[in-house]
């Protein structure tokens, strides 16, 4: 059984590890062939090199070399390109993970060419169409065959969008397998930045930065947040870009650092006395770094992370955020792991295409 993995950014690269970990164990998969193609959707060092150095990755099979472009633009491009590779190669499966530009191509063209196609990361919602992750997850999730799940909210939306329960399957979350993997060297990993009394922040989404008012409300509840704390901020390209066009002026205590290897930035992120971020990833991690989180937005994909006490959202009107934090961090109790989130995340959902392929003769 051929399988062909798509990544294409650094969430996609942590996903995707544990299950290429998992196919490469010839002992018990000696059927599979794994196959990994990386679009290119982020492609310099720290985005992409140094993730897959530091998740032990093994080099892509195919660099389809899509670099910066606009969103429809890539799409096209990756489209275009996958559906010559896919005709070339003859996959038997396709696997897809998260919510990236890179997965929505992936299963367009795996359906395109009547390819079985697996969602790792399914079913998860906000309930905002206004963000682009939100469609290529819907769409994802109407053209797969196989949809793994890392939480019980994920299968009620499937079931209620028509989705048959037969394709879902919960089977937890491949990016905590891939921290539980390196959590040690995570807690001992020592930092290069002075202060035990600081914050972690991280800035991405469209729709925080690149809303020249939203933005500037932003940095104005983050100004004043410094004033208590120190704020590391591993800026993200398309972040840093806005702070100059918008000229908007952050305080001293707030350190701008470059974008960090998986291991660095989550050792970051574990000595914190909280994060603060727009991220998906990042608000699961933290459940199991055990440090509180504020993101900031006004919805989450990944109610989980609130049912449990560890994540407060923020977003609503932008202010008061120096008083949430403080609150949070002096009342803060750790929660204990949502179900399956176990690092056995990947051995399920490869026992579960070993029997599919078993049952299709494949």
């Amino acid at each position: 059984m051929k399988i062909v993995s798509i990544v294409g950014t650094r969430p996609n690269f942590v996903k995707i590890a544990p299950i290429l970990h998992v196919l490469a164990n010839k002992d018990n998969h000696r059927h599979f062939e794994s196959v990994l193609v990386h679009t290119g959707q982020h492609y310099d060092y720290k985005m992409s090199k140094k993730f897959f150095e530091d998740l032990e990755i093994p080099r892509p099979n195919f660099n389809l070399n899509i670099h910066q472009a606009s969103e429809l633009k890539q799409l096209s491009m990756i489209i275009d390109r996958l559906d010559d590779l896919f005709k070339k190669i003859n996959p038997d499966l396709v696997i897809v993970v998260g919510d990236v530009t890179s997965t929505l191509a992936g299963a367009i063209v795996a359906k395109k060419n009547k390819i079985k196609l697996a969602h790792v990361e399914a079913g998860l919602r906000s309930h905002d169409s206004g963000m682009p992750e939100e469609i290529n997850r819907i769409l994802t999730d109407r053209l797969s065959d196989y949809l793994f799940t890392t939480e019980v909210s994920a299968f009620n939306n499937l079931t209620k969008e028509g989705i048959s329960e037969r394709k879902i399957y919960f089977v937890g979350n491949v990016m905590i397998d891939t921290l539980l993997k390196n959590k040690f060297e995570i807690l001992n990993r020592s930092l290069k930045h002075n202060g035990k009394n600081y914050l972690v922040l991280t800035l991405h989404r469209q729709s925080n930065v690149d809303d020249q008012e939203k933005f500037c409300r932003i940095i104005s509840e983050i100004n004043k947040l410094s004033l208590k704390f120190q704020i590391i901020f591993p800026v993200h390209p398309r972040t840093e870009k806005n702070i100059k066009k918008f000229k908007l002026k952050l305080n001293k205590n707030i350190t701008l650092i470059a974008p960090q290897g998986y291991l660095d930035f989550l050792a970051l992120c574990s000595q914190a006395k909280a994060v603060l971020t727009d991220s998906g990833g990042i608000q699961e991690e933290a459940v199991i770094l055990k440090v509180p989180t504020i993101t900031l937005r006004e919805n989450t994909e990944r109610p989980i992370t609130i049912g449990c006490g560890n994540n407060k959202l923020f977003g609503r009107k932008i202010c008061g955020l120096q008083k949430l934090v403080i609150e949070e961090i002096k009342s803060y109790t750790p929660p204990s792991p949502p179900k399956y989130w176990d690092g056995k995340a990947a051995e399920r959902i490869v026992k579960i295409i070993a029997k599919i392929s078993k049952k299709n003769n494949i």
